[in-house]
């Protein structure tokens, strides 16, 4: 095989899922409109993630992050249901 053909072979699902991204994307904004994206922290596992974020809310902002109050707050829920 020669250098091209293996490239291309590595490339194209690569290529592919780009492409696919964007139509989905170009598909969305044309329906919704322009979107905002931001993190979103999710209080139950105490993990961030990427979503749209509403204009009336604000993203995530990881240099307030205080990664051992989510310790607390698991700690907190603990005592109120009796169970570790």
């Amino acid at each position: 095989m020669s250098e091209k053909l293996i490239a291309l072979i590595i490339l194209s699902p690569i290529v592919l899922v780009v492409i696919f991204a964007a139509i989905h994307e170009y598909r969305r904004y044309k329906s919704e409109g322009r979107a905002t994206y931001g993190l979103a922290y999710d209080e139950t596992t105490g993990t961030t993630y990427l979503t749209g974020i509403a204009d009336d809310e604000e993203a995530f902002d990881p240099d307030e992050f205080d990664p051992s109050s989510y310790d607390e707050i698991r700690d907190r829920s603990e005592d109120e249901t009796g169970k570790p």
